[in-house]
Parts: structure tokens; sequence; C-alpha cells
């Protein structure tokens, strides 16, 4: 075993001593293990001891997911260890002759690594690996490490679940979202209090962060919000765009340079690690950082100390390092564009950030955050949009993510004339017209009775207060509800005029 993967299961224990949250535990061990032996999806398994019910949660990419299909794989390989009290690896599932014949046809799974996860000689569950490309496969020694894995995790889920059982949560939904909206995170989907989650547990710990997600997902505001949150608040914090720099300069840029060093060096200057001593450097996009330079980046992080180009005298330096990749890191490794043991190192504390399309709840949202921007700057006073662009918001597919959506709201905003409170659809550029046109006629079905019928009523009660200059007596009349009921529908949809 590398000796960087042992490191990796070093860090992990250190990780789980300082955490204090059930579901946090759950992915980072599910994380990590997935991204140590390049699993497409990890599953764990736990068994209440008193109850004798189970917990069963699906990760991808970091996240939890719904999954029945994989819930049935999950349950019958689990049944399998725990009833052998032993680990499970198959390089092809579906020919496995430990199951009956075409039990698992229909799933796209080929290789399972599962072990059992024990504490005082107990099975409390068990964490399983899959992996679904037809080239590759788990090895006896992936396991060997998974169980390593294992015997590591399994006092640490457990003491957090007993934990649970006890005390209360230490930040609720509302004082997570409370407290980051005021570094620009802003969203009340699940999959969005889920990244706070991971945020302030980041925060706590002084460990390097890798996030990944879609570009213009805002990596680099999440980044700052860990820094302000941490113990290095006060400390600076640098931000670098690894694919905006020459190459050539990119050297002198981290590590600094003494006079003379090359053509047109005519200065001493400091690099962002020593600009960023005792605070935080932000290196987003590292994919694109050189590998000769990977390799010195890499001795940095296990030597502490930088040695500036021209000098022969090295520089301790105390940094965190918080990194950002929108392509798959894991893959770039695999394809040897990517150093490995730099992966392992950059990867201790990894966070997967939703892209825009994973919390469409939260569209309005960020867009009314957006608009008022704007029509502060451009000296409007918009107050709202109008319903039909809300729903092309919501319906858009938004490759560039929060980025793209900010873009599409400000230009809309400068089109509105400013004797105008409301966004209307005739102000939509031509590029969404024709979308537009095919929501008209074609609604989407893509959510649930419940969730449509909560939109619909959204809609009625906001035409309503619009219609009423946002007077809460003449709406309620209109809708013929009372007044007290239309406070409780607008406190629980989300409904403000601002």
């Amino acid at each position: 075993m590398h000796d960087y993967k042992l490191e990796s299961l070093i860090e992990l224990a250190a990780l789980l001593g300082e955490q204090t949250e059930f579901q946090e535990v759950l992915r980072l061990v599910t994380q990590k293990a997935a991204d140590i032996m390049h699993a497409e999806m990890a599953l764990i398994m736990l068994i209440n001891p008193q109850t004798r019910h189970t917990i069963k949660t699906v990760y991808k990419e970091g996240q939890s997911v719904e999954d029945k299909k994989y819930r049935f794989i999950h349950t019958n390989i689990s049944g399998w260890v725990i009833d052998n009290n032993a680990s499970f690896l198959t390089s092809n599932l579906i020919k496995d002759k430990r199951f009956r014949e075409n039990l698992f046809k229909d799933y796209p799974v080929k290789s399972v690594a599962c072990v059992p996860l024990r504490t005082e000689c107990v099975v409390i569950g068990t964490l399983m690996l899959l992996c679904m490309g037809q080239k590759s496969h788990f090895s006896e020694d992936d396991l060997t490490f998974l169980e390593k894995l294992s015997v590591i995790a399994s006092p640490f889920l457990r003491n957090v679940q007993r934990v649970e059982q006890y005390f209360t949560s230490p930040k609720t939904k509302e004082s997570l979202r409370s407290k980051y909206e005021v570094h620009g995170l802003l969203g009340k989907s699940k999959e969005f209090i889920e990244l706070l989650h991971s945020i302030e547990a980041a925060a706590h710990c002084d460990v390097r962060v890798l996030l990944m997600g879609k570009s213009g997902t805002g990596k680099e505001l999440i980044a700052k919000a860990i820094h302000h949150a941490s113990a290095r608040s006060e400390s600076p914090f640098i931000a670098i765009d690894c694919g905006a720099i020459p190459e050539h300069l990119m050297e002198s840029e981290l590590f600094g340079h003494m006079k003379g060093a090359f053509t047109g060096a005519t200065l001493t200057r400091k690099g962002l690690f020593e600009e960023a001593n005792h605070g935080t450097l932000f290196m987003d996009e590292i994919t694109n950082l050189p590998m000769d330079l990977q390799a010195k980046l890499l001795r940095v992080l296990q030597e502490g100390e930088i040695r500036p180009l021209g000098s022969n005298t090295t520089h301790k330096v105390n940094v965190r390092i918080i990194s950002s990749a929108s392509a798959s890191l894991k893959e770039m490794v695999h394809e040897k564009q990517f150093r490995e043991d730099l992966f392992y190192r950059l990867m201790v504390y990894p966070i997967h950030v939703p892209a825009l399309e994973e919390r469409k709840e939260d569209i309005p949202l960020l867009a009314n955050h957006f608009m008022q921007i704007f029509s502060k700057q451009q000296n409007k006073e918009i107050e709202n949009f109008h319903e039909e662009v809300v729903d092309l918001m919501k319906s858009h597919s938004w490759q560039g993510n929060i980025r793209e959506l900010e873009n599409f709201v400000e230009r809309l905003v400068t089109l509105t004339p400013a004797d105008r409170n409301q966004i209307d659809i005739k102000f939509i550029q031509t590029e969404y017209r024709k979308e537009l046109d095919n929501l008209r006629h074609y609604p989407q079905l893509n959510k649930s009775l419940t969730e449509s019928l909560a939109d619909y009523e959204e809609k009625l009660i906001r035409q309503a207060l619009i219609e009423s200059n946002w007077n809460q007596s003449g709406a309620a009349r209109a809708l013929g509800i009372s007044e007290q009921t239309i406070r409780y529908k607008m406190q629980k949809l989300g409904i403000s005029k601002h």
C-alpha cells in the first residue's frame, strides 16, 4: 500500500475525531473510500443495536442520493456479508456464483467490494463500493485497504450515532442559512443545506479542502466562507486561478523570486504562499497546474516550506490550502494527467458543490438576490419577476450555473425601464424565446403533484399580493381566505416582497 494511502487513513481518523454530526461522518467515510479506490458509488448500511432496524444510504460524488436499484444490490450483498461475517469481493457481479443466476442482470454494476463495520466484535453495518466501468475492477489490495478503513471508521460511526440520540444537533437549518448568507451563500434546498453542513464542519478542521463541482457554482465564495468561519479568519485569504496565469510565470507567482532571478526580475518579490502565511490560499482550477509545478507544490505540502526563484534558502510557511476542480481529478489521475500522490494530499476534506441543476428550488431565491443588487446599482426600484420569467428560470438548464443566472438577471434589470417595478416577459432575450414558447405549450411534468400544487399556490398568492400592492388584507380578500391564512402561507412558501 502506498504511503500516501496510509496517510489518508490517518487524516481520516483525525477528521472523524472532530465531527459531531452523524451525516457528515457518513459523507466523509464514503467520499474518502470512493475517491481513494476510484469507485463510482459508495453505500453504507448501519444497524441500530437496540431495534435492529437499518439505515441505508447511497452516496455518489459526496452527496446522498435516492436510488432504489442500488439499494437492492446493497441489501443482498450486505446480507451475505453479515450472514458470513466476512468481506465480499467480486470482479463480475452478474456472474458471481454466490447469488442465484441473473439476480443482478438488470444492474449496470461490474465489480463490488463490501466489508463489515464492527465495534466490540459486533457487526454494526457494512461499507460497500461499486465499480461500473467495464475496464476496471477492485483488487485484493483494494479490499484490504477498505477493511483497514472500516476498522478506523466503525467506532466513530457508532459514537456519533450514540451522541445524536442524547444531544441536539449543534446547528439548525435556519441558523446555518443565516450564518452563511452574509458570505453570499443563499439557498434553502436539501442539497444546499447539506453543503452548508459540510462547510461548517470543514471550517472547524484546519486541514486541506478540495471543492469539486462544475464551473460557476460559487467555489471561491465557499472557500472564503470556510476561511472566515475558521481560526485563520484574522489572517489573509489569497486566491489564484491556476488557469489564468501563463505557465512560465506560475512558479514565481506562487513561490516568489529574487532580484535578477530571470530577465525582467528587477525587484525581489514575495509569492502568494508567503502573502497567505498563517492564512488560506485558494487554488482555483488546480487541474491546470503544470506537472513540474505539481511536484513542487507536493514538496511544499510535505515540508511546509518554499524556495523563491533564484534563492538558495527556504522559508517556512503555514498556509491552509483550499483547492477546486471543475473537471474530475480522479479521471485525470487515472489518465496520468495529475499526480496521484498530490491528489491524495489535496483531498483531505472533499466537498461536492452541487450544480444549479441539482438545486432548482434555490433559483428564485438567487434570482431575487441578484435582482436587488443590480436594481440598486442601476438606481431602479424593481421588486419582482413576472411569474413566466420565474418559470423560465426554473426550467432552464443553466450550464454556466450561478454565474450564468447572475448574468441573465443583470441583463434583464438593464433592459427593464426605470419606471417599471416588475421584470416582464417581453424583456427576455431572443435566445430564450424559443424555450419560453415551448414551456407555454408543453409544461414540464418533472415534479410530484404536491410540488406542482405548491408552486401553483405560490404563484396565485404572489400575484394577488402584487395586484394589491402587497397589502395582505386585500390579497386575502381577493383569494377568499383569512389574513391569518395568507400570513401562514407566505411564511411556509417563502413569499416576501424583498
